[in-house]
């Protein structure tokens, strides 16, 4: 029983010194990222593949998901969105400079260095089994992917140009984050 009871308390003490609990203030839901498309941990839809599978309908492929976060920090300036493969480490998607007005992207973010959706926003240049800006859906199966949103410190990384890779994008990102939020999806 008494261990039990350490053990208890030991986790209440982690859970109390987390970080998330520590972002969250009284009366404020805690930062969150989600998607309509699919649930945390569930099958990411194959319209979120990348153009190399499915049916070959370039239509139909290749989308960015929906995201929406809720519970950002009230001192956010923008907001970035990073997804990795957590299979093989491989960045597919950095969209920054996100206005802090904005709480969701739309699905289909244009294939842009500066997408028609958020106005502001800039997305890295992806290289790798495609190259161009912008989303790069799974392409492997059975894979775990996580996309993160991440509050900024600063209005815009201005460090970063058309020419930065994803790499450079996420240590400048990480560099300004005050807060995160992520959901995984599987393949």
């Amino acid at each position: 029983m008494r261990r039990t009871r350490i053990v208890l308390f030991a986790l209440l003490v982690l859970c109390a010194a987390s970080p998330a609990a520590a972002s969250a203030s009284p009366g404020r839901a805690a930062f969150a990222l989600s998607s309509t498309a699919f649930a945390d941990g569930g099958m990411i839809p194959k319209v979120h593949d990348c153009a190399s599978s499915g049916d070959g309908d370039p239509e139909k492929k290749d989308e960015s998901p929906p995201l929406a976060w809720s519970g950002a920090p009230e001192q956010a300036k923008s907001y970035a969105i990073v997804m990795h493969d957590l299979d093989n480490g491989i960045i597919h998607w950095v969209i920054y400079d996100i206005p802090a007005t904005a709480a969701e992207l739309p699905q289909n973010v244009d294939h842009a260095y500066q997408p028609s959706v958020p106005a502001g926003s800039r997305q890295a240049y992806y290289r790798g089994s495609a190259n161009f800006f912008g989303y790069q859906g799974p392409c492997t199966t059975n894979h775990t992917y996580e996309w993160a949103v991440h509050a900024l410190n600063k209005e815009s990384l201005t460090e970063l140009d058309a020419n930065s890779s994803t790499q450079a994008a996420e240590t400048a990102i990480e560099a300004a984050t005050s807060a995160t939020a992520s959901l995984r999806g599987n393949s």
